[in-house]
């Protein structure tokens, strides 16, 4: 049923990764179409050697769809998720609209591959931030049950789209000439700077960026008892979040161990060699699809803890790469809404 594809948000960074990995995973497909809001309708993709035009996102796009992976702002997927779902297709969902709905499985495919049954024509896929953590904690949760996690995140300026790229880029050229930049992505300089708010003032001193991780680790991982403290900021980099993670345990956890269960554990590449200079950065990481981890090492202040440090490229596993692994669970499995 899922031969009929549909790509919504076609034109944009995400979409455009997701194209590039049907390609390179030889997603299967009988018919493929490519759509956008009104602004980028009439462009041409090359897609597979062959040029589509990019149609306008409208309710009949969707008739004869089975599969649509969506990248679009939360209000566009409120409004058009439905109409696909109401011609008979599954929509895997990027945006942040349906990720905590009730009837709405929240999916990282190496954590919890089983909630897709649970689907009801709608499967969102996690905060970019929350994808590579929980990918992290999986294996240290199965082995020895995490109780608490106190994370900082250092998040790169692609995760606010293009006008994020360009404020780091031309506002870095600005203050290397001594010249003035309007930024439009921040509302503070990134150039040169950390910003230690992503999102909304939400809850008690929290950003909406910091609770979404909250409540997305609890959902995925099925586990409400797990306390998290998060603490989101922006930083000058192009691409790849960065995160230091410290993970409490109810069973004490070795270094040795928690380096064996990350190797063994699908989707993470350690590197972690202190001595030698290897640890994961954004350099390294960026255009890859593992979640990579090093600087592993026991917590100093807590008998059963753990610290490590954790990059992902946020546009790939942490967007892309992840809703094109669901649907690749979705066609090996037939599952229908």
């Amino acid at each position: 049923m899922y031969e009929n594809v549909a790509l919504v948000g076609a034109t944009g960074a995400v979409g455009s990764i997701v194209r590039q990995l049907f390609e390179e995973r030889d997603f299967p497909f009988q018919t493929i179409k490519f759509l956008a809001s009104a602004r980028s309708a009439g462009k041409t993709i090359t897609f597979k050697g062959t040029e589509h035009t990019v149609e306008e996102l409208r309710p009949e796009s969707f008739d004869g769809v089975g599969l649509v992976i969506a990248s679009t702002p939360d209000e566009t997927s409120a409004e058009f998720a439905p109409w696909a779902v109401e011609r008979g297709a599954v929509v895997v969902d990027e945006s942040g609209y349906w990720r905590m709905k009730e009837n709405v499985p929240l999916v990282v495919p190496e954590v919890n591959p089983e909630a897709i049954e649970k689907h009801a024509g709608i499967i969102a896929s996690p905060n970019c931030s929350t994808t590579q953590m929980v990918v992290a904690m999986k294996p240290l949760h199965d082995a020895a049950k995490i109780k608490r996690v106190i994370v900082s995140t250092y998040q790169a300026t692609s995760g606010a789209g293009v006008a994020g790229e360009k404020d780091l880029e031309e506002g870095s050229r600005a203050a290397l000439a001594g010249e003035a930049y309007e930024y439009q992505a921040f509302s503070h300089p990134i150039a040169f700077n950390l910003i230690p708010q992503i999102g909304s003032a939400k809850h008690e001193g929290y950003t909406s960026e910091e609770m979404k991780m909250v409540w997305e680790t609890h959902k995925i991982l099925n586990d409400d008892s797990i306390r998290v403290c998060p603490t989101c900021v922006r930083a000058g980099v192009t691409n790849c979040h960065s995160e230091s993670i410290l993970v409490e345990t109810e069973r004490k956890l070795s270094v040795q161990e928690a380096r064996e269960l990350f190797d063994a554990f699908p989707g993470i590449t350690v590197m972690d060699d202190l001595a030698n200079g290897t640890y994961p950065m954004p350099l390294q990481s960026s255009g890859k699809d593992d979640v990579f981890i090093g600087r592993i090492r026991e917590d100093l202040s807590c008998d059963n803890g753990l610290a490590f440090w954790c990059v992902s490229d946020n546009l790939r596993k942490g967007a892309a790469t992840n809703a094109v692994q669901i649907a690749e669970l979705l066609v090996g499995s037939q599952v229908t809404a």
